[in-house]
């Protein structure tokens, strides 16, 4: 189980970016974190794989207090976040199965990667994991030369790689049209419930929130204003998350 905890965020600049933020997501579960830009949603994730540092509070996965280690110990703890990115944060001018390969370097010796040098469990692995996402015949492609949404793929078949109990993506389709939204969407469910990957992933609509999120949390002004189910969004609710002059539609 994740467990975050009172949790807190103030930037050098003094922005409060979250404030006193608890919930529990159990194992397995597929939790979507909905707001508005500036909610808060980007830096809940990126303090929980600690790209960034928080301020106050605690983050625990199983027994490990992730808000607080240093070091190896935290080099061994982010092995097992997977990351997906807006933007796929892919390295352009690379093959496919090189930025696939990315995903292990946790678990490789730094100087064998920079010389593309993995072991064939892992070139292998690679390839059955674009084969997974739809892709395996795009391996030996550079990276620009994908559709956006193929790039996605690329970025869970990279983060699959190092075997994640936990998957945060951040806004993974909010560059891409509806109907890709969707299928990446659908892709993620199905790969993260057969792996049985606690998920967390920020979106802002919430079609896409019904239609693939076990529960939801979300944030207003850095502050959680509602936990639990999707269909428990009513009109009330809805306001309290994207403010009062905000208009449903659908």
């Amino acid at each position: 189980m994740l467990r975050v905890k009172n949790l807190s965020k103030i930037y050098d600049d003094g922005t409060q970016a979250l404030t006193d933020v608890s919930f529990n997501v159990p194992q397995g579960e597929f939790l979507s974190v909905v707001g508005l830009s500036g909610s808060g949603k980007s830096t809940l994730l990126r303090c929980i794989n600690r790209l960034i540092d928080p301020s106050v509070g605690e983050i625990w996965w199983k027994e490990t207090q992730l808000s607080h280690v240093t070091g190896e110990e935290l080099r061994r703890a982010r092995r097992k976040i997977g990351m997906i990115f807006q933007h796929f944060n892919l390295v352009d001018r690379s093959p496919v199965i090189t930025n696939v390969l990315s995903g292990r370097l946790g678990y490789v010796n730094p100087m064998a990667s920079v010389f593309g040098r993995f072991p064939a469990s892992d070139v292998k692995r690679a390839r059955n994991n674009l084969d997974r996402v739809g892709i395996g015949d795009k391996a030996d492609n550079r990276a620009d030369e994908l559709s956006g949404g193929q790039k996605q793929r690329v970025g869970i078949a990279r983060a699959l790689m190092q075997d994640p109990e936990i998957m945060l993506a951040d806004e993974p389709v909010a560059s891409l049209d509806p109907v890709l939204a969707h299928s990446i969407m659908r892709q993620l469910k199905d790969i993260t419930k057969e792996d049985n990957i606690t998920v967390l992933c920020s979106l802002h609509f919430l079609d896409l929130v019904q239609q693939y999120s076990d529960r939801v949390i979300a944030l207003n002004e850095g502050k959680l204003v509602f936990e639990g189910k999707p269909d428990e969004i009513d009109d009330e609710r809805f306001k309290d998350i994207y403010g009062k002059e905000a208009e449903r539609i659908g």
